[in-house]
């Protein structure tokens, strides 16, 4: 029995061929990816930032946090930027003010991010997708990656148990 919630997101997410397109796209990179930096992921266990990741943790991706202000963040070594990672990231999730993300965005193509992800309430930042794009990568934004994951692929994982 699928929820009003369940309802929602298919009816939301596969609105218009470019929605459906896109949700297309987020479940096969949520399929492929395994290593996930977090930018802005707060210590604070209340935000939004640490539950996602928390969430992302315990489905089985490697979380890397991003938080200069933490040593360590979910048990895991945190760095106070993308540059300080020694190992190479998948999807650079991007929770962080909207004046902040261009910043965040640099950096993740810095580093040779494939996807970058801005998180809900990061803004629309259309004016980066083409030198996001340019630099072969590619830009999510107005996603949650925990609610896509919820509702694209944890369903999958359920139904194998």
């Amino acid at each position: 029995m699928k929820t009003t919630f369940n309802s929602w997101y298919d009816t939301k997410m596969y609105a218009t061929p470019e929605l459906e397109a896109e949700t297309n796209r987020v479940e096969k990179i949520l399929e492929e990816v395994k290593v996930i930096a977090i930018v802005g992921i707060s210590k604070n266990t209340q935000k939004d930032s640490n539950f996602v990741g928390r969430y992302l943790k315990n489905a089985g991706y490697k979380v890397v946090p991003v938080n200069p202000t933490a040593p360590q963040i979910l048990d895991e070594v945190s760095y106070p930027d993308l540059k300080s990672i020694p190992f190479p990231v998948d999807v650079v999730d991007i929770f962080r003010n909207p004046d902040d993300v261009p910043a965040a965005v640099n950096e993740a193509l810095e580093i040779g991010a494939k996807i970058i992800w801005l998180q809900l309430g990061t803004g629309s930042h259309e004016e980066l997708k083409s030198e996001v794009t340019e630099q072969g990568s590619e830009l999510i934004q107005n996603r949650c990656i925990k609610v896509d994951h919820q509702f694209l692929i944890r369903p999958k994982l359920d139904k194998k148990q």
